[in-house]
């Protein structure tokens, strides 16, 4: 029941158009079917190295920066239904085609394309939920479009390890049919003009601020940087659970791809139910959102470390270990992004936003990249001790950048 109640009043009131959007971001993201299982079909189905599989999973990470500059791009030139309707149905087009190629190079530039569209949408849908949002209500907007992601991507990882065990073209059929789909729900359901009175960029109010004055680079703030590394450190580590531990699971448990895919997706479902709850709780608790990230980062440490045993029951085991990195994940990574938006001053906002945004996107690309050179030079417990370390060595260095953080708490 205080599950329902919660959800209940964060998404009371919301407008039509802004739960038509989420409806359109949830049908994308449920094609989130392909990428979980991109490196299994690489080394299994095109008997490929691990260092290859490797290769497209950074391709991939490459691409989605490339998108993220170019959906700004056409976000700005061709206003954001239309960069929806356009990066949607041609990502879905190239993931489809990637599923029908076998040369591994043709293969590489699929990849890579397909990622690029599939994260240029991202640009205009976040442009999309200020629009469509009614005034005050961009904040609660926002966290729908978050929740209807994670149950997308819960439901997709979980249809596409289903799809992989019967064959892996329907797989790529699925995730390109996804937002192909979406594609044309935008054309049907969502209005070509504003149905708000003006773009609502934040809950507070919006008359027209005077000129600011100039800020410093953020260059100069150097706890922030400090905490930026090693975010970047943690994210690294983190995205690995979707990139690399699925060809652990397959090549040394021997676990299904249907399960595998029921283990990918139980991340989003966990996320999707209990985030939420757990963060007011935990905010209202303790305002030292230092032990939180520290906590959250120690709980992937041992959840990685669960990898580290022998699988003799591989299915509890990689259970438990999507549980304890979830978990890590929900304690660390909302106060990480709270900790952004109370360093930033109030006219830089978005240089910070940008700056942790890059920090994901080159996690994205390390991680596969590094990891799969481990794998091939000195195999997976080797990595899986490395990251264990890692984390713990960022958990402990968390800590004192905190002190460094002068602004009060800011939604």
């Amino acid at each position: 029941m205080l599950l329902i109640k919660t959800y209940r009043d964060a998404f009371h009131g919301l407008n039509r158009q802004t739960w038509l959007l989420s409806l359109v971001i949830f049908i994308n993201r449920c094609g989130t079917m392909a990428i979980p299982f991109m490196s299994i079909y690489v080394t299994e189905q095109l008997h490929r190295s691990i260092g290859d599989a490797g290769l497209i999973i950074t391709l991939f990470g490459l691409g989605s920066i490339a998108g993220s500059l170019f959906g700004g791009y056409l976000t700005e030139k061709l206003g954001f239904r239309l960069t929806q309707i356009i990066t949607a149905a041609l990502g879905g087009l190239l993931f489809i085609g990637f599923g029908l190629v076998h040369n591994f190079w043709v293969l590489c530039a699929l990849c890579t394309g397909a990622s690029l569209f599939a994260e240029a949408f991202r640009p205009a849908n976040y442009a999309a939920i200020a629009t469509y949002a009614a005034e005050g209500t961009i904040t609660r907007a926002n966290s729908l479009n978050r929740l209807a992601t994670n149950v997308g991507f819960g439901i997709g990882s979980s249809l596409g390890g289903i799809l992989a065990a019967l064959n892996y073209q329907w797989l790529f059929w699925g995730e390109g049919g996804s937002y192909i789909l979406g594609s044309f729900l935008i054309i049907l359901l969502l209005p070509k003009t504003n149905p708000a009175a003006a773009p609502q960029l934040s809950d507070a109010t919006t008359q027209p601020p005077s000129t600011p004055p100039k800020q410093p680079s953020i260059f100069t703030d150097l706890p922030f940087i400090r905490f930026l590394v090693l975010t970047t450190v943690y994210t690294t580590c983190f995205f690995l659970l979707f990139r690399l531990v699925p060809v652990y699971w397959k090549e040394q448990w021997k676990i299904s791809e249907s399960t595998i895919g029921l283990l990918m997706g139980l991340n989003g479902f966990i996320v999707a139910c209990f985030e939420l709850i757990l963060v007011r709780y935990f905010e209202r608790r303790n305002p030292n959102t230092a032990f939180y990230i520290a906590a959250g980062v120690t709980l992937t440490a041992v959840g990685y470390g669960l990898l580290t045993l022998p699988g003799s029951f591989p299915v509890i085991s990689g259970g438990a270990c999507v549980l304890l990195i979830t978990a890590g994940e929900m304690l660390a990574m909302p106060f990480i992004g709270s900790f952004v938006l109370q360093r930033a001053k109030d006219h830089n906002i978005a240089k910070y936003s940008s700056a942790y945004a890059l920090s994901w996107s080159i996690a994205r690309i390390a991680g596969p990249s590094l990891g799969s050179i481990v794998i091939q030079h000195w195999g997976y417990t080797t990595l899986w001790v490395t990251i264990i370390a890692t984390c713990l060595i960022c958990a402990i260095l968390f800590s004192p950048i905190y002190r460094a953080q002068p602004a009060p708490s800011r939604e």
